[in-house]
């Protein structure tokens, strides 16, 4: 199938489970942030397996061919993941920059990483339950987490630390891919907003979380939530170097940097997660505009290597409007489809 659609991993969780005003009124918290919940610890892990049913039908009716859980038992991408690390001081947390300039609390490193388990294995199966469609697992990169901790142990040295989160993750791959994932993605963003430091060691600790991986392996990166960085640059600061990463695709956002899209010439042995739903305006857009950003992406790209998907933060937009915004998107790949099929394209 051409242009298959995906989400790139959140999708709106419900006012009724989670404080959706204080989530967005934050940075993405990097330690637990229970207080986020609305729902009383005893009952919170069964509300969140509702809430996630109603992401998966919330995909499945908009048409979606590849399925996430919505990262609706998460209070941001990272931290269900790093907090659940060996080697963290959970009770006194760190400090570090986040991406914005600003101080953020986050892990603090205090001995050797190692995974103590298996840590979203129960998640994917429930996703697997409750889909017979093809399911995508996300997962923190080695290189950002290190950069939402602070380091206390390896002589401070954010590259060692990056190399044991990378060990610890890659355990988890494997044992995603055993439990039955399609597809594991591991969100970079810090790649882009860090980039001198990721040519020097980001690379070499991605490698090592795909190391002797067997599966279908993604690689996110992009410049930012855009219910929370606002400013976007033209281009990306660190994405021709992940054409010697060792993972199959390569997840992008072109929506609202309007991106010029030749810089994926470089990347031409990878399959290509194309961003191309807005997320800065709740505003849905057409099919024809979805089409047309695919289009852009055409001249560069064998469409066999293209697969479809939002910019990335979809869970802060209201439900009604992501919902939107996914049909949309599934509605402009039918129509480039449909363009491809009929050899105008």
């Amino acid at each position: 199938m051409l242009l298959p659609t995906t989400l790139v991993g959140s999708y709106p969780q419900p006012e009724w489970l989670i404080d959706r005003k204080r989530l967005a009124g934050r940075f993405p918290p990097r330690v637990r942030a229970l207080e986020l919940w609305r729902i009383p610890e005893p009952y919170l892990a069964e509300a969140q397996d509702d809430a996630t049913i109603m992401a998966i039908k919330a995909q499945e009716d908009a048409g979606l061919d590849i399925i996430s859980d919505g990262e609706i038992r998460r209070e941001s991408y990272s931290n269900r993941f790093a907090t659940a690390l060996e080697g963290i001081d959970l009770d006194n947390p760190g400090s570090a920059l986040d991406r914005s300039g600003h101080p953020n609390p986050v892990p603090r490193v205090v001995g050797n990483i190692r995974r103590r388990h298996a840590v979203g294995v129960r998640d994917l199966e429930f996703l697997r339950r409750h889909t017979r469609r093809r399911v995508k697992v996300t997962v923190p990169g080695p290189f950002t987490m290190a950069q939402q901790a602070q380091i206390d142990h390896y002589g401070g040295s954010r590259e060692l630390a990056a190399m044991d989160y990378a060990a610890a993750l890659n355990g988890e791959i494997r044992d995603l891919f055993n439990a039955g994932a399609d597809v594991v993605q591991i969100d970079e963003p810090y790649m882009q907003a860090r980039p001198e430091e990721a040519r020097t060691f980001g690379l070499a600790a991605l490698n090592r979380a795909l190391e002797n991986v067997v599966g279908t392996t993604a690689v996110h990166i992009c410049f930012g939530y855009a219910a929370i960085i606002h400013v976007r640059p033209s281009g990306y600061s660190f994405l021709p170097e992940l054409a010697q990463c060792r993972c199959a695709q390569v997840s992008i956002e072109t929506a609202q940097s309007s991106l010029d899209c030749a810089v994926l010439e470089q990347l031409r042995d990878k399959k290509i997660i194309l961003g191309v739903i807005d997320l800065s305006d709740p505003t849905v857009e057409s099919a024809e505009v979805v089409a047309n950003r695919i289009r852009r992406a055409l001249p560069f790209v064998d469409p066999k290597n293209l697969l479809i998907a939002p910019d990335c933060g979809m869970k802060y937009l209201p439900r009604e409007a992501a919902f939107g915004k996914l049909q949309a998107m599934v509605a402009g790949a039918q129509m480039v489809r449909a363009q491809l099929a009929s050899g105008k394209g």
